[in-house]
């Protein structure tokens, strides 16, 4: 397949629902492809979490003493421009090809690296220094949402949540990766060198980009028509399932970058405590986003959806009752539970935006479009409604760090108002999942859970 197709550098004609070709040589391109950009986001997110850890490290000791509101201020600003840049670092992957953006989205890590290595080691810094190098650490969330548009590209749509969810997968475990490096700095050079986290990415960032730019590919099925991202915004489903990426993906990231900080205030953990237990929930929210992935493929998007909120609802009254009580092993045990779940729903909340444009393919079929057209465009239409709920989701991120911000800022020490709001979030979810996509019955031609849109008036 691919030695037919290869023009410079650039894979043209790509069609990964050709099945013969697929079985030939298709797949072991999709495969290598997949591989590097799991190492490349992985890289991405690691540096994207970076203050997660560094703030742990921001003491007296070392001359950077801030209170609990201007950390987790820190900690949402990179947050929010990861989210804002993954509009635009989707479309750029459609411009200049997902090899070529790659690289350059890698190598463009190292500014805020270099800046975060350099300043955490300068007592007396100001808080405003460090929010402009978190905002530029934000360019490692971008490239979240330009290889998810990439890699839709590479494989069948019967094999997308897979390799979705293990695309995603690898890269959330950045964030698991950063907090066991910090704890590994802690325990082998002490809480005074926290220039030491950063420094590890220096030399990953050039191996990484250098990999990608040889065995990487620029594919021509990436590309959109001028417009996909307009057109999909002005569909509602692109807007329901970025809601509800929201409650899953937001709910991962914010948990992330929040997680050691809610310790710290909520029971008084120590940087080193708190290290100890952060890098867990994010590890298992990482292992479980191809476990959503796989189970929408086999189940349905949509059901996988509304158990996860459901069960993130329960975990949420966990944390409350845990709170209230003072039991620090329960509370451990509901955060990483909800970190489990949002990484099963980040799965199937992706695997849904894939299906629900299928259904409208095959509703053009069926209305006497022809089908490679419209079954390309629906593939187009998927990789720009993934960017967009890529987007809002992250911004759901910043929403928990800054509902954390507003809860321990009243003094009373407890997160439960944050809770608590948290949990009519889920709700809200589970009723969007229940009216919108499961209110009719299945057909043949879509998986059990991923129905028919409803039709608009």
């Amino acid at each position: 397949m691919a030695e037919k197709i290869l023009k410079g550098t650039w894979l043209t004609g790509w069609d990964p629902e050709d099945e013969d070709a697929w079985r030939r040589s298709g797949h072991q391109v999709a495969r290598r492809n997949l591989a590097l950009s799991i190492l490349c986001e992985h890289i991405s997110f690691s540096v994207w979490t970076l203050w997660s850890v560094l703030v742990l490290f921001m003491t007296p000791e070392i001359g950077l003493a801030f209170d609990p509101g201007e950390k987790f201020l820190l900690v949402a600003t990179p947050t929010v421009v990861g989210a804002l840049l993954r509009l635009p670092y989707s479309h750029a992957v459609t411009r200049f090809g997902g090899r070529n953006w790659t690289v350059f989205a890698l190598l463009l890590l190292l500014v805020p690296t270099l800046l975060a290595l350099y300043f955490i080691r300068q007592p007396g810094t100001p808080l405003w220094v460090f929010l402009l190098i978190g905002a530029l650490g934000g360019v490692g969330g971008g490239n979240f949402a330009s290889s998810m548009t990439n890699i839709t590209a590479f494989f069948p749509q019967r094999h997308q949540g897979w390799a979705l969810g293990l695309n995603a997968g690898g890269g959330n475990l950045g964030v698991a990766a950063v907090q066991l490096l910090g704890l590994a700095v802690i325990h082998t050079a002490g809480r005074d060198h926290p220039e030491y986290v950063a420094a590890v990415y220096l030399p990953l960032i050039l191996l990484a980009a250098a990999l990608a730019a040889r065995l990487m590919d620029n594919v021509d099925a990436v590309r959109t028509v001028p417009g996909a991202q307009r057109e999909a915004v002005r569909r509602a489903d692109t807007w329901w399932i970025s809601l509800l990426y929201v409650g899953t993906f937001g709910s991962f990231i914010g948990f992330g970058f929040a997680f050691g900080l809610v310790l710290q205030n909520e029971f008084g953990a120590s940087p080193v405590q708190a290290m100890g237990y952060t890098f867990l929930g994010p590890l298992l929210g990482s292992l479980s986003r191809p476990v959503g992935g796989r189970l929408a493929d086999r189940l349905g998007g949509a059901r996988v959806t509304l158990w996860t909120f459901l069960a993130m609802g329960t975990g949420t009254l966990v944390l409350i009752i845990a709170a209230r009580t003072g039991s620090f092993g329960l509370f451990v045990a509901g955060f990483s539970a909800l970190f489990l779940l949002s990484g099963l729903g980040n799965g199937s909340a992706y695997k849904m935006i894939p299906a629900v444009f299928a259904r409208r393919a095959e509703n053009e079929v069926t209305s006497g479009h022809d089908a490679t057209e419209a079954f390309a465009r629906a593939r187009r239409l998927s990789g720009a409604a993934i960017a967009v709920a890529g987007a809002v989701g992250a911004l759901g991120g910043a929403a928990i760090n800054l509902a954390f911000k507003a809860s321990y800022a009243d003094g009373s020490g407890s997160g439960t108002p944050a809770f608590l709001t948290f949990l009519g979030y889920y709700a809200m979810c589970v009723l969007i999942i229940r009216f919108v996509y499961l209110r009719r019955t299945p057909t043949r031609a879509t998986a059990p859970g991923d129905v028919r849109e409803a039709s608009r008036a």
